[in-house]
């Protein structure tokens, strides 16, 4: 090679490096790298010499002598494997840390000692040692192939072609697959930066000289890096020839090459060109190693498929080359096969044959994908039908990992109205559909003994339960995706037979399970999840049956008459469903809430269903037994649902209610005369009708106006009420007001402090009296009330519709008389939270606070025993002093959370509310003064309720409304979540056996999720995607007596000059972003916070704050600017620069680092022109010197560099202060079981899910959901 008679042998001292010469005779340096490794590896080496022995052997990288030393001992094959591999270190380090520092002849020395070590690596070298030598190689390639190297493809095929072992193959193999993976995915700095040489050089020496002329005829041909005319693909394709010709079972060498011939198709599948694939047969060489007699090579076949058909988008002629052989019959069969021998035992899981079966699904579903694509292009010869039912057979694997990405491609299929109609199709429905009912069963509610072979395949592949929920989750959307698809190309079919097997199925409810019993009453019962998926299955096919109604139904005769049919029969079963007399209370809900469902929807014209509706539920009032927990809590959430549907109902079809309005209102009237009716029942009967009147068209607008008066003045007078007023003008009062100073006193005479266990301390006559004195006061106020009515006339109430505008009408005069004490309460409410408020306790009960006002709740995977075991102890304390503590903060927080829901009721009303120009002030007061209080759970509803209130503000008075409630918000959340961070790195650290790891464990969640909910609240307010909020024209009297006016021309900055009427009035009010980032107020503490977010040990966060951060950073950088641009860009420079810096060098953060370093260099690229204080910072970094820094700067401020190149270089220049993942600490192989544990990037998609709220305690509802959080975007 290169011009040698035997390689490399001519490679002497005078090509080395001078100094390398030098030390030829070198005595002393070899025996000390003997001593020191054997130190390092011995067994019975102390600490401090292991210690002070790794120190020796790293300083001896950086000695100029060192390659030479590392070649000399690499090349003597009397040497250790260990100190051979240390040996290959030496030259690494000097290729990756000083090539640069090298001369041409240094440089050439350097690759000839590589070149010389590759040709001599023999089958007895230790694998590690071949593959460090090949990493050498590719180090130097990477380095200087397709400049000062020219022929390394020569020397590579000279390697490749070396007779006997098959060693150098799998050598050139390792160098190739390397290459690819570094050129195109990787981040090294050197390869990143050189990368358009280095991809182009991957793609000529791959790709068989033909293809290159005819797929680039006009190709400038510059320096000739390949060798031969064929390319690598084609000389892959020959070696798996010959590898596959022998027996694989029995030829561990020949099975070993082929599996790495494949891991090269796999890394050169997604950039190859197709033509250039299809040239060498590649298909075809992956499908006959899929036939192969090695599982091993069969998973590396699969895998190199699935990177080949994850490229999406193939032109017809390559479609038919690269993906039809797959479609053809003899392929069909052969694949059939594969998955058939792939299928294993749950109880017995053979893990090969597992992990292939999971690739080959995922493979099998990028294929399916091209068939909806190119529906068109497929040919003849291709065999649809059995491919198709062999899609079928994978989706009905046991396995929810295996069937789930078949469902995906299903729903891509079913989307086609060609493939969907397609006769081909019509054998698949029945059992498609079948497979989809029977998987809709909530797997997460079966008890984990179960020999249900689902159940058992899930809890082996997915470890965590809110994981094992987020996978069902999407599971079960897809098996509801394909049911609505079905029905939308099938319709009557299709409905007729879920129908029938409802029926079916209905009257065998309790086939195998014992009797209903209300002694023994399962919110979880096997007849109730039956039951419960077969109504999802129905309520999937109403959705499918209305999106084939609204498409059409009205379009043609024929659909008409089939719709009217089909209506008339879902009428009948609809009937017949509520004629069944179900003794289950949650069965009767869901039957309920179907019936509801198809009342609205599919049945909506049918008013006489719809009265039946009305009347089951009003006159569906099962008994509770109160000596049965679980069964009372089953007719409590029955009951509770019945007034749900009432309000659903009556906003759907307010105009047909409205007809019978007289007769419900004397239903209503005498239900609540009864006295069985507890407050809250009886407030959502008198919504129900409040509702009707409301939304109704067909009524006489005074007259409507006069009939809701007639509900809300009475709720506007309880809040005149000269009592109530007085109470809440001070705290005492407050308390006294909620029968809460009596507490006080009661803890101190019973001496609470001292009881352990309080689940265990049962209440005395005068506890329970207290306890039922809170529940009678609370319901005595107007809060309950006043929410339920504002809540129905705001919520899902579009803007510039009557109904809107009778709700502004209607709340106008009641609003300045609410809102005042509506503010004292919440003030009062939050003071609650703080023990200096706790005037009435001793000292040494202060800190009893903490421990009464925090909530009890559930969270999946972190709480012991189920949410129903939870309630359970919830309802079991209820009578002992933890079910005190429980109704204590129980009322405190019913009081916040409908203030809050109040509030954002309210901010719906537009100027109504934002009018007030003493509101700012206060509201933020009551909203922040005692925040800090607050515990991260109560907390994140607050935030919720901030940004509702801030997106709803009307642009005209943004500039006097958002300032400071932002500014309050931002320093509070700033002061309390840094400090809850701090004080849980504290608890890690000092952590003891003892500790109740459980409760940490929650917490942490928690304030994960407030971490969560403070970022994505500011990403959206910062959003650049973020729609401009539509001016309101705002009327001459849009102020009263009572309320006073905000001139839209002073109440923002940026519109102080607009115009107060013209089409072109809204261009003089910022968007939100710009207003944030212009207003001095908000933007200090925002930055701030989110400077200290990147800090927090909280991935999914500090990448959303990274991706805010980069997308604010170019609106600082003009050298001509204001102020505050100025000193945002200095912050910025400096406190956010650490704090990246820092947060790099964590191994926590490893996952970041990509993210890390682009903002970095977002902040070097922008502000480097004016300003050097990000230089001066990294300068202050240990062990960066000036030159490396500016050099770093030069290349990333360059034209046309690239994101991915600007990144490289950070890392490059921060290498040795980034933190290094625990996987990267040692490489260790890993078992046929871990790897089968490990996670494809589609299988970590289908366990991701939106964070749900935690199940509140307490026997409360938590306020309306107030989630919603605007996309968020990426620079």
């Amino acid at each position: 090679m290169n011009g040698s008679a035997n390689g490399h042998s001519t490679l002497g001292a005078e090509a080395m490096p001078a100094q390398a010469a030098r030390v030829n005779g070198s005595s002393t340096m070899l025996p000390q790298i003997h001593e020191a490794l054997e130190l390092v590896h011995g067994a019975y080496s102390s600490n401090e010499s292991r210690r002070q022995a790794s120190l020796f052997l790293e300083e001896i990288k950086t000695n100029d002598e060192a390659p030479y030393h590392g070649f000399t001992l690499a090349s003597d094959k009397s040497q250790q494997p260990v100190v051979r591999h240390y040996a290959l270190s030496l030259l690494e380090y000097a290729i990756r840390h000083k090539w640069a520092e090298y001369s041409e002849e240094q440089a050439t020395a350097l690759r000839q000692w590589v070149l010389q070590l590759s040709q001599n690596v023999s089958p007895e070298d230790p694998l590690y040692l071949r593959n460090k030598t090949a990493q050498l190689w590719v180090e130097v390639a990477k380095r200087s192939w397709g400049a000062a190297w020219i022929d390394m493809d020569e020397l590579l095929v000279q390697l490749w072609n070396l007779p006997g072992s098959v060693v150098h193959k799998e050598f050139v193999l390792f160098v190739l697959e390397t290459l690819s993976d570094e050129v195109f995915n990787g981040d090294d700095t050197v390869a990143v930066l050189r990368e358009g040489a280095l991809s182009k050089a991957c793609v000529e020496i791959f790709t068989p000289a033909t293809v290159l002329t005819e797929a680039f005829p006009n190709r400038q041909i510059g320096t000739t890096v390949r060798c031969g005319e064929e390319g690598w693909l084609v000389r892959l394709g020959e070696l798996l020839d010959q590898c596959l010709e022998t027996d694989l079972y029995n030829n561990p060498q020949y099975q070993s090459c082929a599996v790495k011939a494949l891991a090269v198709y796999k890394s050169v599948m997604p950039w190859a060109i197709p033509r250039a694939i299809a040239s060498a047969s590649c298909v075809q060489q992956m499908c006959k190693s899929l036939a192969a007699s090695s599982v091993a090579v069969q998973l590396a076949s699969v895998e190199a498929l699935h990177a080949l058909y994850c490229r999406m988008h193939f032109s017809d002629e390559e479609f038919l080359s690269l993906v039809c052989p797959m479609y053809r019959s003899q392929m069909v069969d052969l694949l059939r096969k594969l998955y058939e021998w792939s299928v294993v035992n749950p109880n017995d899981i053979d893990d090969e044959k597992y992990l292939f079966a999971k690739k080959f699904s995922e493979m099998m579903s990028n294929l399916g994908s091209f068939i909806e694509q190119k529906i068109s292009a497929i040919p003849e010869d291709c065999d649809l039908p059995n491919l198709l039912n062999l899609f079928l057979a994978v989706a009905q694997s046991p396995s929810f990992v295996i069937s789930i990405p078949i469902l995906v491609t299903w729903t891509r299929l079913l989307r086609s109205d060609t493939i969907g109609s397609s006769p081909t199709m019509t054998p698949i429905i029945a059992p498609l559909l079948e497979l989809c009912s029977s998987r809709l069963i909530r797997y997460e509610s079966m008890p984990e003994d179960s020999d249900d072979s689902s159940l058992v395949f899930l809890l082996e592949d997915i470890d965590t339960i809110p994981e094992r929920h987020a996978f069902l989750g999407n599971y079960r959307r897809y098996c509801v995706t394909i049911i609505e698809l079905v029905v939308r190309q099938k319709q009557s079919e299709a409905i007729y037979h879920i129908l029938g097997q409802f029926d079916q199925s209905v009257q065998h409810l309790y086939d195998g399970q014992p009797p209903f019993s209300v002694e023994k009453y399962s919110k979880t019962s096997i007849p109730f999840l039956r039951v419960d998926a077969h109504f999802t299955v129905i309520e999937a096919a109403l959705k499918g049956y209305m999106k084939w109604r609204s498409v059409h139904g009205s379009k043609l005769q024929q659909d008409e008459q089939q719709r009217v049919a089909i209506e008339n029969n879902l009428e009948a079963w609809c009937e017949r469903l509520l004629e069944l007399n179900f003794e289950d209370p949650l069965i009767r809900k869901r039957a309920l809430q179907l019936a509801v469902a198809f009342s609205t929807n599919a049945l909506d014209k049918k008013v006489g269903f719809m009265l039946k509706v009305l009347e089951h539920i009003l006159m569906s009032q099962p008994l509770e037994r109160p000596e049965f927990a679980a069964y009372t809590e089953a007719v409590k959430e029955l009951q509770s649902d019945g007034t749900y549907e009432l309000q659903r109902l009556a906003s759907k079809m307010p105009d047909q209610l409205l007809d019978v309005y007289e007769q419900l209102e004397a239903k209503v009237n005498e239900i609540i005369a009864s006295g069985r009716l507890e407050a809250k029942r009886q407030t959502s009967y008198q919504t129900f009708l409040f509702t009707i009147i409301h939304r109704a068209t067909n009524i006489d607008p005074d007259l409507r106006l006069q009939k809701l008066q007639g509900f809300i003045n009475p709720v506007q007078q309880l809040w005149k009420d000269p009592q109530l007023e007085q109470s809440i003008t001070s705290f005492a009062g407050f308390c006294d007001l909620l029968g809460l100073n009596g507490v006080r006193e009661f803890l101190v005479s019973r001496r609470v402090h001292e009881i352990d266990n309080w689940a265990l301390y049962q209440l005395d006559v005068e506890g329970q009296a207290l306890q039922a004195g809170l529940d009678e006061r609370l319901k005595a106020l107007p809060l309950r009330t006043t929410k339920s009515f504002l809540a129905c006339s705001t919520e899902k109430v579009e803007r510039d519709t009557p109904a809107y505008k009778i709700s502004c009408a209607l709340w106008r005069d009641a609003l300045p008389v609410i809102l005042p004490n509506l503010l004292k309460f919440l003030s009062h409410a939050h003071a609650f939270h703080n023990p200096a408020n706790w005037s009435g306790l001793p000292p040494e009960m202060r800190g009893l606070v903490g421990r009464i006002l925090t909530d009890r709740f559930w969270q999946a995977g972190i709480s012991e025993g189920t949410k129903e075991d939870f309630y359970a102890r919830v309802t079991g304390t209820k009578s002992t002093m933890e079910g005190f503590a429980s109704s204590i903060r129980g009322s405190v927080r019913a009081v916040r959370e409908a203030c809050y829901s109040m509030l954002w009721c309210m901010s719906r009303l537009d100027v109504d509310f934002y009018g007030f120009s003493e509101l700012p002030g206060p509201l933020a007061h009551a909203l922040f003064s005692d925040a800090h209080c607050l515990s991260s759970h109560q907390l994140i509803g607050l935030l919720n309720v901030v940004r509702l209130m801030v997106d709803d503000c009307p642009v005209e008075v943004r500039g006097h409304f958002v300032p400071p409630i932002l500014a309050t918000c931002f320093a509070q959340m700033d002061a309390k979540i840094s400090s809850e961070w701090e004080k849980l790195a504290q608890k890690q650290v000092s952590q003891t056996p003892g500790d109740n790891l459980t409760e940490e464990m929650k917490e942490e969640s928690i304030l994960r999720q407030l971490t969560h909910t403070a970022v994505m609240m500011i990403g959206g307010f910062l959003d650049p995607a973020r729609p401009s909020k539509k001016l309101q024209s705002l009327p001459v009297n849009w102020h009263h007596s009572r309320l006073t006016e905000i001139d839209p021309q002073t109440a923002s900055d940026a519109g102080k000059d607009a115009p107060a009427n013209g089409s072109n009035l809204s261009s003089a009010y910022p968007t939100m972003r710009k207003f944030c980032l212009t207003s001095s107020t908000i933007l200090e503490p925002l930055l701030l916070f989110l400077a200290h977010a990147i800090r927090m040990r909280d991935g999914r966060c500090c990448g959303v704050v990274l991706r805010v951060f980069r997308s604010i950073i170019p609106d600082f950088a003009a050298s001509q600017d204001s102020p505050l641009s100025s000193s945002i860009r200095e912050f910025i420079s400096t406190d956010v620069l650490k704090a990246c810096i820092s947060s790099l060098n964590e191994p926590y953060f490893v996952d970041l680092q990509k993210d890390l370093a682009h903002l970095i260099a977002s902040i070097l690229t922008h502000y480097s022109p004016v300003t050097d204080t990000p230089r001066q910072i990294l300068l202050t970094l240990p062990g960066l010197q000036e030159k490396s820094v500016d050099k770093c700067i030069d290349y990333i401020m360059r034209p046309g560099m690239q994101q991915r190149q600007q990144r490289a270089l950070v890392l490059d220049l921060l290498r040795d202060l980034k933190g290094v993942s625990i996987s990267e600490q040692g490489r260790i192989s890993k078992s046929a079981s871990a790897a089968r544990k490990e996670r494809s990037k589609m299988q970590q998609e289908f366990l991701k899910e939106q964070p749900q709220q935690t199940q509140q305690a307490d026997n409360r509802q938590p306020s309306p959901s107030l989630e919603g959080v605007a996309g968020m975007f990426d620079s």
